[in-house]
């Protein structure tokens, strides 16, 4: 939403991507917005072939 073309809150979007002044060196961008959020990356699945179907 920082990067959209258009803005319509009541702060500007430098507060909203750094909302504390300790961010501006060391910004973390939090991994959401996916399908399953954060559960994918602490549940791996693989989805390759067992080591015997290369035999």
């Amino acid at each position: 939403m920082v990067t959209s073309s258009q803005w319509e809150f009541s702060y500007s979007r430098e507060e909203a991507a750094y909302p504390v002044e300790s961010l501006r060196r060391v910004k973390y961008w939090p991994p959401v917005s996916r399908v399953d959020n954060v559960y994918g990356d602490k549940n791996l699945v693989c989805s390759c072939p067992s080591i015997e179907d290369y035999k």
